[in-house]
């Protein structure tokens, strides 16, 4: 079980802004902050990958509007650069920009698409024992007719980084059944140091990408490189999928909604209310306009016209099925 964290813990709070959509969402993700955790006493870190080799085009912000909004709105921009993935893996991101925060402080890594729905202080956060998002799907590894199966795919990543496989597993599950093994969506996840995880995210997911075991031979590591790495690093700090309560991150107290046209098809009522709040001041509305999918769906009401598509009580079961019919009426915009 969670352990609950000190009154009055202080911690730090990192997503990744660069050029493009992510500014907009990095946005809408600070208002959302200092709409419903006005007591945050941490730093809100807007993480900038520098142009370099790696990158075909400057991925920094460059509207100096989102830059004075997001200042005025208390965030921090912090520069870091891009050493191993870049334009060939963009998820890489989030591991190369951990070295980055302040050393020995404990951080909490939230996907940019992501709104928090409540007070992040009410959050027990254990930072001696690190968890990420289990809003999660079977999408890696898939296994093959006449290779191994989940147990041996994963096995054998335990294996490459001599960590103890046993521990890690839901012995409620059955054997070679996906949840049985420790997986987790990277939409958000957190630690006591973001230096000593970051250093491990980073040689965990190079060893991967560069050395995979034989077993992996049929496995696609793009996009899910992040999601492969991040239970065997969470497992070797002393974490795993029970150190917080259900239903706060990824439920009551954060949304990780990906696409705002998402976000109107399947979200719950008061996230979709959240998010029309948050972007209804002038100031911040004069900005979020540059964004199509923003303007088109939250200012124009074309987000409301999707919703009603959808039965909130009964919705398709795979967000294919979900994608799809946006797409089919035109709401579909990334």
């Amino acid at each position: 079980m969670a352990q609950a964290s000190e009154p009055d813990q202080v911690f730090n709070i990192a997503i990744v802004g660069q050029h493009g959509r992510l500014a907009y969402e990095a946005l809408l993700f600070a208002a959302s902050l200092r709409h419903n955790s006005p007591n945050f006493k941490g730093k809100l870190y807007v993480m900038e990958p520098q142009p370099g080799p790696l990158w075909s085009t400057d991925p920094r912000i460059k509207n100096p509007e989102i830059i004075s909004a997001l200042h005025q709105l208390g965030a921090n921009i912090v520069p870091f650069e891009t050493r191993h993935f870049g334009d060939a893996y963009p998820y890489g991101n989030k591991i190369e920009m951990i070295s980055a925060l302040p050393a020995a402080e404990p951080f909490v890594f939230f996907d940019t698409d992501t709104l928090l729905t409540g007070d992040l202080a009410s959050v027990p956060f254990n930072f001696e024992r690190p968890m990420a998002s289990m809003r999660r799907t079977n999408t890696w590894p898939v296994p093959q007719l006449y290779g191994p199966q989940y147990g041996g795919l994963w096995k054998s990543l335990y294996d490459k980084f001599d960590l103890d496989f046993d521990s890690s597993l839901d012995h409620s599950q059955p054997d070679d059944y996906w949840q049985r093994y420790l997986y987790f969506n990277a939409g958000f996840f957190f630690y006591r140091c973001p230096h000593e995880f970051g250093a491990k995210f980073l040689e965990y997911a190079l060893a991967i990408r560069d050395d995979p075991p034989t077993e992996l031979c049929a496995q696609s590591f793009d996009p899910w490189l992040d999601q492969v790495a991040l239970p065997l690093v969470i497992h070797a700090l002393g974490g795993g999928r029970d150190t917080l309560p259900d239903g706060m991150i990824d439920g009551s107290v954060s949304c990780h909604y990906r696409f705002i046209p998402l976000l109107y098809a399947r979200e719950p009522d008061y996230v979709v209310d959240l998010l029309e709040k948050i972007a209804a001041p002038n100031k911040l509305k004069k900005v979020l306009k540059g964004s199509e999918p923003i303007k088109r769906m939250v200012y124009n009401g074309r987000g409301r016209k999707a919703r009603a598509l959808f039965d909130q009580t009964n919705l398709p079961r795979k967000e294919q099925a979900i994608r799809n019919r946006l797409k089919s009426n035109g709401y579909w915009l990334r």
